[in-house]
């Protein structure tokens, strides 16, 4: 059996297959807003490879973290929808 790790996503306990990175995480708290645009526009996940930057979120307190290319750490705390450019 797979182990599993317990994270928090804006305040809410997500539990995720060890190996899922954070936008699995984010998205299986029910997000679909990881960031704000300079403008305000709702943005989210788009390649998914680390070169867009669409899917950044604060992981323990460092924003502009990449989700898509950030592995989930146990206790790790996820916030999403900041302005992170």
């Amino acid at each position: 059996m797979k182990r599993t790790l317990a994270l928090r996503v804006n305040g809410r306990t997500v539990v995720v297959p060890e190996g899922a990175v954070v936008a699995a995480a984010v998205a299986a708290a029910g997000e679909t807003r990881f960031r704000r645009s300079v403008t305000g526009s709702p943005r989210g996940p788009l390649c998914g490879m680390g070169v867009c930057m669409e899917c950044c979120v604060t992981i323990n307190g460092v924003s502009g973290s990449r989700s898509c290319q950030t592995l989930c750490e146990e206790g790790m705390e996820v916030r999403t929808d900041g302005p992170f450019v």
